[in-house]
């Protein structure tokens, strides 16, 4: 039996629930695996609201780090005994142990610890594709990212200051642009200070930015439309502030032929080679000491509410964990 937070409905935190579960053994192409640290993303809090909606009742979670127990049929690129960190479908990360597919199930590197595996695997692969798989990209471009004292939002300030792309970064406070701008953007403009959309077009010589990178949502979008350059590319990611509306796509035509995508991490790691090969990328900034994986924020796992509380209050930087 497993420590497991479920939901058996969709609303608040207060739906969340902590059961034992039965954790069973591995069928082909499955691992049991038994969790040291649990990510908390902004994904968890889309699925336990309904905004993702999911089959009652579901386990929570889609993050985490620890050792492999058991290894199915057929499974080739893990072995008992294993450290192991993962991002991956189906929900369920939230528990001591639990029997899941192992193709996106990453070998652990014995330089990076359990808490970094568990705070990295989804921001830091997120990071991955948009920086390498969604638009093309390269040293001297400059990049606006929202939310960049977010637990994405350092990460991304570190990998584009290691590849010679300018980030310019948006936080809600003038201590979170301070620790975007000690991460490595460029720039931070708190957006709570005006015209945020007149100080990008400032800062660009008037001539906008190349990508934006946004997962806010509906309270930035059409002022990262107005932040692109001709020809530029809208990165949507998420919705932290509420689905963006429905627009019309004359709108990007008015604006200079912009483009505009709405990519998903599950859609990159599908493919088991994929997924091996992002977090390679991601382990190998890591340990080379261009990315550090900061957390700023530890619950027990018995207060996950508390912990999706502070994430949806905006009151957390860089990533947060749920100890066992």
């Amino acid at each position: 039996m497993a420590r497991t937070v479920i939901i058996e409905e969709h609303g608040g935190p207060e739906v969340l629930k902590i059961v034992d579960r039965p954790v069973g053994e591995p069928g082909p192409g499955q691992v049991r695996i038994a969790h040291k640290v649990c990510g908390l993303n902004f994904i968890d809090v889309y699925q336990r609201s309904g905004l993702y909606p999911l089959q009652m009742p579901a386990a929570m979670g889609m993050e985490a780090a620890g050792v492999i127990e058991a290894v199915g049929e057929g499974v080739t690129h893990l072995k008992v005994g294993d450290r192991a960190a993962y991002a991956a479908m189906p929900p369920g990360s939230y528990c001591e142990a639990r029997v899941m597919p192992a193709a996106q199930v990453c070998p652990l590197p014995e330089g990076i610890s359990f808490e970094q595996g568990a705070a990295m695997m989804l921001k830091g692969m997120t990071v991955e594709y948009l920086f390498h798989r969604t638009t093309p990209l390269k040293a001297g471009d400059t990049v606006l990212f929202h939310a960049a004292a977010g637990g994405v939002g350092l990460i991304a300030c570190q990998w584009a200051r290691s590849e010679g792309i300018t980030l310019i970064g948006t936080a809600g406070t003038d201590d979170k642009c301070q620790l975007a701008l000690d991460h490595g953007a460029a720039h931070c403009i708190n957006y709570r200070d005006g015209d945020w959309v007149a100080k990008v077009r400032e800062l660009t010589g008037g001539k906008g930015v190349d990508v934006v990178m946004d997962a806010v949502g509906a309270d930035t979008f059409k002022g990262s439309l107005d932040s692109l350059k001709p020809l530029g590319m809208m990165i949507s990611f998420g919705n932290a502030s509420g689905p963006v509306a429905p627009f019309g796509l004359a709108e990007l035509a008015s604006r200079g032929s912009l483009k505009i995508t709405r990519p998903t991490l599950f859609t990159h790691i599908a493919k088991h080679e994929d997924c091996q090969a992002m977090a390679k990328h991601l382990f190998d900034k890591v340990l080379s000491g261009d990315v550090t994986i900061r957390i700023d924020q530890r619950f027990p796992l018995d207060q996950v509410a508390d912990a999706q509380r502070a994430l949806e209050a905006r009151q957390t930087t860089g990533s947060t964990v749920l100890e066992l």
